[in-house]
């Protein structure tokens, strides 16, 4: 990879990013920890805020109840690249894809870009659930109230989940 690849993987700017974390496989919670420790450390990424620790229902799915957890950063990757970023750690925890809404050891969702709207084979931006899923919208607006509305927390409150005692990350 030549040095005008190099550049086409960083922005100028940092933009905000957000991260969807979740396990329901092995010792989720541990893994949750790991991966959040991992993207504070990705190249171009800075001042990560990471929400506490919740336990989900599966939606859309069946299994164990899920862990997740949302974090928020500065990235100067870009976003396909942080895409395939998320995707590494993801089977570096050993992430398989057996079936839609698998139980999984590590899911790592690109949530939102900055204001990027983008649709491809492999991204859609901002995530095209994000607005259905309280797993998603509490921590959200535990780290930026402002960023999730009461109308869209309350579209969600039958949804089962519950804050975890503690600090988390």
């Amino acid at each position: 990879m030549g040095p005008e690849a190099d550049r086409a993987r960083w922005r100028e700017a940092p933009v905000h990013a957000w991260v969807g974390l979740g396990a329901n496989l092995g010792d989720a919670p541990a893994t949750l920890l790991w991966a959040v420790q991992a993207l504070a450390t990705l190249p171009g990424c800075e001042d990560l805020v990471c929400s506490g620790l919740y336990r989900s229902a599966p939606v859309e799915a069946l299994g164990p109840d899920f862990y997740n957890a949302v974090v928020r950063f500065q990235t100067r990757l870009t976003a396909p690249d942080l895409l395939t970023q998320l995707q590494a750690l993801e089977q570096a925890q050993g992430r398989e894809r057996p079936y839609r809404n698998a139980p999984r050891t590590l899911d790592l969702d690109l949530l939102a870009y900055g204001d990027a709207r983008m649709t491809s084979a492999r991204l859609q931006l901002p995530h095209p659930r994000l607005h259905t899923r309280a797993f998603v919208l509490r921590p959200m607006a535990e780290i930026d109230p402002q960023a999730v509305g009461a109308q869209a927390l309350a579209a969600v409150a039958d949804q089962r989940i519950e804050r975890l005692p503690g600090a988390f990350a």
